[in-house]
């Protein structure tokens, strides 16, 4: 049996999935066929999961592609901090994984070194109602793809609903001061919070966007031109003090897994996560109590006025140093075709995000409350680079962790926050001068 054929089949087959979810495709632009090379097989480097059912449901849809194709893939994983530095020697040598899931906009990091996908992309975003603006910019430069955009991990406010209560607030304040009250609160009550100020890839970066965007700062204008050396950035640094003398101590070596832990040891009452922590709770007997209280939120609004929040980003990277790109084009469009991708939505409770808007009827966002400040996180995200292009330099500025070495530096003490906004110019100028 040729591929063309097994590769129909499983589009109707998908078509049929994305009809049961209420999806009408359509077909304006003709589907592209890839035939895999003879004896080919593959490999892809993946984060390490933190919810079971995303690797479960994405192993699975492996092992239905190597059925229809006879290609092997090889799956590895590797902690969220060390997927950027392995994506980078496998550009710069040109060897190793084929396929790697990357952060954020890292492939604008070695453009020429990806293999453009720009045909499958548009054909995806065609069928199911395009692609959120979002994660397509991670994964674009101009109109052509240099990566298959994949997923936004949500990130939103979890705490224990009976602490907060006991700290004074029957509801969860909805602006920057009054989160500094609740945080001041929990404090004098032994239920502090905690937010890293380590080099955590997703929930750092996550916070520290945050700090600096409720605020009105940004890393950069428009144009480029770096202007973290503001006075909107102070205002956020002196915040982010202030909130720091709330927290459990420890909290600047915090890397993505530590807050997990600190919660659910029941160290920390009210943190900063994906939907994770929840089921790590909610799967566990001998932490029911805290699943029952477990409630989630969006990160409050600051002085800006609006909802500005940066979300974890992951896009698929296809390699040109790899000997099958026709085994590897066949295998990201059957594991982003309908069947294939409500499955591993829905396998990952909510944890990732859709890249396509069509799959934002998986009935997962709405099967329990807990996902709701989840359910619109591609749509909501604002992009790293803001307010300027992504591209080498804003991957690099994030890659090297300006912004959040920026905070960590003030909020202990290391440097003033002047000095801290001053070290953070001269250090993002390094990428944006290039």
């Amino acid at each position: 049996m040729r591929f063309k054929r097994r590769d129909f089949l499983a589009a109707s087959a998908a078509v049929a999935g994305a009809a049961g979810l209420g999806i009408r495709p359509t077909f304006a632009q003709a589907e592209p066929t890839y035939t895999p090379e003879s004896g080919a097989s593959l490999r892809l480097l993946r984060w390490t999961p933190f919810v079971k059912g995303d690797e479960e449901a994405w192993l699975a849809n492996t092992k239905k592609f190597t059925e229809a194709t006879g290609v092997e893939v090889r799956i590895d994983k590797e902690s969220w901090e060390d997927i950027r530095p392995k994506a980078a020697v496998a550009a710069n040598v040109g060897s190793g994984p084929d396929l790697i899931m990357c952060w954020f906009d890292d492939a604008h990091q070695y453009p020429d070194k990806l293999v453009d996908l720009t045909e499958l992309a548009n054909y995806l975003g065609n069928k199911y109602g395009g692609w959120y603006d979002g994660v397509k910019g991670y994964a674009a430069r101009g109109d052509t793809f240099i990566a298959m955009p994949l997923a936004a991990i949500g990130n939103a406010v979890v705490y224990r609903d009976t602490h907060v209560k006991a700290a004074g607030f029957s509801e969860f304040p909805k602006d920057t001061a009054g989160f500094l009250e609740l945080c001041k609160a929990m404090k004098a009550k032994g239920t502090p919070a905690g937010f890293p100020h380590g080099k955590a890839v997703g929930d750092g970066n996550n916070y520290a966007h945050w700090l600096l965007w409720s605020h009105g700062g940004k890393m950069v204008d428009e144009g480029g031109k770096v202007t973290i050396n503001s006075p909107e950035t102070l205002a956020s640094i002196n915040y982010a003090k202030e909130l720091y003398a709330t927290f459990i101590p420890g909290t600047e070596s915090w890397q993505d897994v530590n807050n997990n832990r600190a919660f659910l040891a029941g160290q920390v009452s009210l943190i900063a996560n994906g939907v994770s922590v929840y089921y790590t709770a909610k799967n566990d007997p001998k932490l029911a109590e805290i699943a029952k209280d477990i409630r989630t939120t969006n990160f409050p609004v600051g002085p800006v006025g609006q909802s500005v929040e940066l979300f974890q980003t992951s896009s698929l990277l296809l390699f040109k140093h790899t000997k099958y790109p026709e085994a590897a084009k066949a295998y990201l469009k059957f594991m982003m075709e309908a069947d294939q991708m409500n499955a591993w939505i829905q396998g990952s409770s909510a944890y990732c995000c859709q890249p396509l808007k069509a799959f934002a009827q998986n009935p997962i966002w709405t099967s329990d409350p807990i996902h709701a400040p989840y359910a619109r996180a591609s749509e909501k995200l604002r992009p790293n680079g803001y307010a300027g292009p992504l591209g080498y330099a804003s991957a690099a500025t994030m890659a090297d962790y300006v912004l959040v070495d920026m905070y960590a530096a003030a909020v202990t003490g290391q440097m003033s926050p002047e000095d801290a906004m001053k070290e953070a110019e001269r250090r993002a100028n390094r990428y944006y001068r290039v």
